[in-house]
């Protein structure tokens, strides 16, 4: 059994980023060392946890409510959150098989965007958590755009479509938009594909607008669903199961 698909949306936090190498403290530590405040350590890495336990993950503060680790965190001081989001990607590593993957996606013509949970609204391409990954990881040349509360952006021509503005994925909103989105570039649902971690942003809503699911599972499985028509664990696994449409 295979997906014959002309668009693929990957979700960020967790999937593609992979997390695993990033110590958090440890990056707060580096932080508050450059800034001349090695004192205010224990402090911000308290304040840190305390937003782990508010919504559950960091990734999920990372992608969702970034702008609260600046706040709370670091209490508005712009040059901490700099240094902390230059410290931050030496650490993030690129899932494994996402290259292969996305070449792949490319070869059979297959559309390929990034679905995120972006709460920061979208200043130019590299400036943003998800396109700077990206491009410092080298794969933004493979992806058309990015899709989130803050707006759809051309990864191509930086060009935004405020549509999308305040639309979510657990809501299901985002993907009632970008279901109308794909309908006009002649791409139906039953033809694109939604690949994610969580079971409740990434997968059942989309199944229910008629998107087909692949759960990823590589660094973290939530648990099972009749939802997800496949399950993987490496990306490179997409290759034996998205085909690109047959003419």
């Amino acid at each position: 059994m295979s997906i014959e698909a002309k668009w693929v949306g990957f979700d960020f936090g967790q999937c593609l980023m992979d997390p695993s190498g990033l110590r958090n403290y440890r990056v707060i530590g580096d932080v508050c060392k450059e800034m001349g405040e090695p004192e205010r350590i224990e402090e911000r890495i308290h304040r840190y946890r305390v937003l782990k336990e508010k919504y559950g993950s960091y990734g999920a503060i990372k992608e969702g409510h970034r702008d609260e680790i600046l706040s709370y965190v670091f209490e508005k001081n712009k040059e901490a959150m700099e240094i902390f989001g230059a410290k931050e990607q030496e650490h993030l590593k690129v899932a494994p098989g996402t290259e292969e993957a996305l070449q792949y996606l490319r070869d059979k013509g297959i559309e390929r965007a990034v679905v995120a949970e972006l709460k920061k609204t979208l200043g130019p391409v590299g400036t943003d958590i998800v396109t700077r990954f990206l491009k410092s990881k080298g794969l933004l040349h493979y992806f058309d755009e990015l899709v989130s509360p803050q707006g759809s952006v051309n990864l191509r021509d930086g060009s935004v479509d405020l549509r999308y503005k305040g639309k979510t994925k657990e809501e299901g909103s985002l993907y009632d938009e970008l279901s109308k989105d794909l309908l006009k570039r002649g791409i139906r649902t039953s033809e694109a594909v939604m690949i994610g971690d969580k079971l409740w942003t990434d997968i059942s809503p989309a199944k229910k607008r008629g998107f087909k699911t692949i759960q990823y599972i590589g660094y973290i499985n939530y648990g099972s669903s009749e939802d997800a028509d496949f399950v993987i664990s490496n990306f490179r696994e997409l290759e034996g199961i998205v085909k690109g449409v047959r003419t």
